[in-house]
């Protein structure tokens, strides 16, 4: 999925940025690794006082020589009797839960697009790896972490995921305007659309496929459960396309095109993913048809923006629609869907009698969002701030838009 992000930023943007290729490859090998040294740890292993995971609790790198580390046999901690009770080995929790980090950074790279230089952008990748996405992980997917203890819920990643990558990209965005400013614009330099309908429509496949172990994978097992996830999960996709597709034409006339049939999708998908585990096929395509004009309308508020460019919609997907899929819980859950994905402490949402209890859950997933999205924000700016200083700033001379200048000259296409 990560690498298909790559053809997702060539669809939409042209076949010219041949670095979101090189990128988000990079950023599926550093997962690996930087997971491995200590972002696992950190995430997933027993917390300290539930702020963070114990760094050394399989030693670096999963315990680099020794055969002791769980890795090669034995039961991840969290994933035995006391909790998930799917009873995975180390290894194999370590690479679903790495692939899922993968998939973060190359949503929050996409919003890099030409500006930032790509070896400031793997520079911040190992800090994302190992504390901006990796710390707020400790809080909610762990259960010793303090607001999984709270009650705080998200059950394939609307905030973990989704929304961390929005937060962690405003970070970025902040310090890219900065020096922007410094270097006299008033408003950023807007990236435009320019369809390239292969690569699009192959990118939407393989992050429609992708899906399938990305919310029912969380199950961490092959039950009823992963088909009812997998179910809610596919509709919402699916209505959310064709939710957008409809009132995109209500609004224009015309046909929106295959762009809007792909940002539909990923909307659909985006919003039910902190719920997919939660919620019944029929709560799933009120999700899907609401997912569409939530999407046109957060992408017309936020193309608003000068101080930032968006093309690929990583705020207006991922941001809009993670946020919202996370309060949502508190809407359309069903303890009966939860209890069986293994979540028997979600109530039911408030649309089917939960009352208190839901209105609860409301406050527990709204501020969840605060904290996480102030903590992502705030790590991502100055992580991003101590990059610029050490190289002499993360905006990049766009360097792809002089060698096509030179191809120009060369004769290979006409000034």
């Amino acid at each position: 999925m990560a690498i298909s992000v790559g053809f997702l930023e060539v669809g939409e943007l042209s076949d010219k940025f041949d670095n979101a290729l090189v990128k988000t490859t990079l950023i599926t090998g550093s997962s690996i690794i930087f997971m491995a040294f200590i972002g696992f740890n950190i995430a997933f292993a027993p917390t300290i006082d539930g702020l963070i995971g114990n760094p050394l609790y399989n030693g670096l790198f999963l315990g680099m020589f020794t055969s002791n580390a769980g890795t090669l046999s034995g039961i991840f901690w969290l994933t035995g009797s006391a909790y998930s009770d799917t009873f995975l080995a180390t290894g194999t929790f370590f690479f679903f839960e790495a692939a899922c980090a993968s998939v973060t950074l190359a949503l929050v790279g996409v919003i890099v697009l030409r500006k930032v230089k790509l070896m400031a952008f793997i520079a911040y990748s190992i800090l994302y790896f190992t504390v901006i996405w990796t710390i707020p992980v400790s809080w909610i997917w762990n259960p010793s972490g303090w607001l999984y203890s709270l009650g705080v819920r998200d059950f394939a990643g609307g905030l973990l995921v989704h929304g961390a990558a929005a937060f962690a990209a405003l970070g970025i965005l902040s310090q890219v305007w900065l020096e922007e400013r410094k270097r006299g614009l008033r408003e950023t330099k807007q990236v435009p659309i320019s369809l390239n309908r292969g690569w699009l429509t192959l990118a939407i496949l393989l992050l429609w496929m992708g899906w399938f172990g990305f919310n029912p994978g969380t199950e961490l097992g092959l039950n009823y459960s992963t088909i009812m996830i997998l179910l809610a999960t596919f509709i919402s996709g699916s209505a959310g396309m064709l939710s957008t597709m409809f009132f995109k034409y209500l609004e224009t006339g015309e046909n929106p095109g295959m762009l809007y049939a792909v940002n539909g999708t990923l909307m659909g998908l985006v919003v039910v993913t902190p719920l997919a585990g939660f919620v019944s096929v029929g709560s799933a395509l009120i999700l899907g048809i609401i997912a569409g004009p939530l999407f046109i309308v957060a992408e017309k508020l936020l193309s608003r923006a000068k101080w930032f460019t968006d093309p690929v919609g990583v705020l207006s997907v991922h941001g809009v629609g993670g946020v919202f899929g996370v309060l949502m819980i508190a809407f359309f859950s069903q303890n009966a869907f939860a209890s069986a994905a293994g979540f028997p402490s979600v109530p039911n949402g408030l649309l089917f009698g939960g009352g208190f209890a839901a209105l609860y859950q409301l406050g527990l997933e709204a501020f969840a969002v605060v904290v996480v999205g102030a903590f992502i924000f705030v790590i991502s700016f100055l992580f991003s701030l101590v990059i610029s200083k050490i190289t002499n700033g993360i905006v990049s001379e766009n360097s792809e838009a002089k060698t096509d200048l030179k191809a120009k000259i060369a004769g290979n296409e006409a000034p």
